[in-house]
């Protein structure tokens, strides 16, 4: 597994990282918390330093178990967690008050296992905090040495370029994907120009570029409140996956390795972080490492996939409220 380096303050991460939330949070199921922690193990043993968490995930339970997993590699990983959620959850809110930051990083600390957090991220923007003032306490928790690097998630290009000039960004995480290709208009080229990180969640679009989603989810699985991922819409979207499937074979790769390795091709500051809860799809992810997309091959999925619209929104709209722009 190769490094790649996230913005221009020391921040080092494997090219692909673990989005840990669906271990226990994300389809309604999770794993068994000792099956759990034997696939964080296998990830490190595989090559992967990077491991992403919150509190909002249970809530605090995906630290917990991310804490206990990774506390015999410690020195060795890279772990990022998140604040900003009222009571630790988005559904309630929005709360990055200074205090609050503060009150997050102790209690993420203790539940980690740990004396600092590698990346800490505001979760999501609270429109009632000047992120001067999000930015300031993080930079005073790095200065103590609690938190070692400054993140931001779907944040847009002002507040990324305020936060920055108070505490530099070494990371954004957002979404982005063959699914979703919204960044590439005015984020990346932010993320460019100020020399910031990119990590995008749900790099196989929640889990429908491997194409094994092509019907009604079960009704414990948390996407169905995502209204792209109605059943009509699912349907609907699917020709996104037949177009990837034709080059997918020619290379002999599956989608989701395709749609992996296209986002490791974008830029060499970038570093996804596709989540699983089977030990083969992660050996899966892991070999997309290995693809080489060509300059043809790229142009050949961009154009696969020119014109293709797809059906249904990313997030409900309670939930888009909570996205900066």
């Amino acid at each position: 597994m190769q490094k790649r380096k996230l913005g221009n303050c020391g921040l080092e991460v494997s090219e692909l990282g673990f989005g840990c939330m669906g271990l226990n949070f994300l389809d309604g199921r999770g794993l068994e918390k000792k099956e759990a922690i034997y696939l964080l193990h296998k990830a490190v043993e595989k090559g992967i330093t990077f491991f992403d968490t919150a509190e909002a995930y249970g809530p605090y339970t995906n630290e917990e178990l991310v804490g206990e997993a990774l506390q015999p590699f410690r020195k060795d990983v890279v772990i990022a967690t998140k604040f900003g959620c009222k009571d630790a959850s988005p559904l309630i809110g929005l709360d990055s008050r200074p205090e609050t930051i503060r009150a997050v990083t102790e209690a993420s600390l203790k539940r980690l296992k740990t004396d600092y957090i590698d990346l800490l991220y505001q979760h999501r923007v609270d429109p009632n905090v000047p992120i001067e003032d999000v930015a300031g306490t993080v930079k005073d928790l790095i200065q103590e040495g609690k938190v070692k690097y400054f993140g931001l998630s779907e944040a847009g290009v002002k507040t990324i370029r305020r936060a920055h000039s108070v505490q530099p960004v070494s990371a954004l995480q957002s979404e982005y994907s063959l699914f979703w290709r919204e960044p590439e208009h005015e984020i990346i080229p932010t993320l460019e120009d100020l020399g910031i990180g990119f990590v995008p969640f749900s790099p196989l679009g929640k889990g429908f570029l491997t194409g094994n989603i092509n019907t009604k989810l079960e009704d414990v699985d948390r996407r169905n409140i995502l209204p792209r991922f109605r059943e009509e819409n699912i349907k609907a979207n699917y020709v996104l996956v037949e177009a990837l499937s034709e080059i997918a074979q020619q290379k002999n790769v599956t989608t989701g390795q395709l749609a992996l390795a296209w986002l490791l091709a974008q830029k060499h500051w970038i570093a996804p972080i596709p989540g699983t809860t089977k030990l083969h799809r992660l050996e899966e992810n892991i070999a997309s490492t290995n693809v080489v997309l060509t300059t043809d091959d790229l142009v050949k999925i961009d154009t696969a996939i020119n014109g293709i619209t797809l059906a249904g929104d990313r997030y409900p709209e309670f939930l888009a409220k909570q996205i900066d722009k």
